[in-house]
């Protein structure tokens, strides 16, 4: 697996490998969502092929994971980009379960 130094890399780097569909959380639907296309994912119908954590060495805000998934159902790949520590949402839902459980 790829190793960065900044989220901007990772994310760059995922998307000359595919990953080119920008997903965000959207917990009301417990799904992700991808605002330009519209397509909605649940939590059974991708799955995650890498997470890269990023820790903030000087400030707690630039805590992020990057998530690459795929998903053979809707033939896609694309990035999660999410914030961790103080400033994740606390809100439980499927969607953050599921990628939260592949953290370590």
């Amino acid at each position: 697996m790829n190793t960065y130094e900044t989220v901007s890399e990772a994310v760059n780097d995922l998307i000359k490998r595919g990953y080119t569909t920008d997903f965000s959380l959207y917990k009301e639907n417990d799904c992700l969502i991808c605002k330009k296309t519209s397509l909605r994912l649940a939590p059974d119908e991708f799955k995650i092929d890498e997470i890269h954590r990023f820790e903030g060495m000087t400030d707690p805000g630039d805590q992020m994971i990057v998530y690459a998934i795929s998903s053979d159902i809707h033939q896609t790949k694309g990035i999660v980009v999410n914030a961790f520590g103080i400033y994740s949402d606390a809100t439980s839902s499927k969607i953050v379960e599921r990628l939260s459980r592949h953290i370590i």
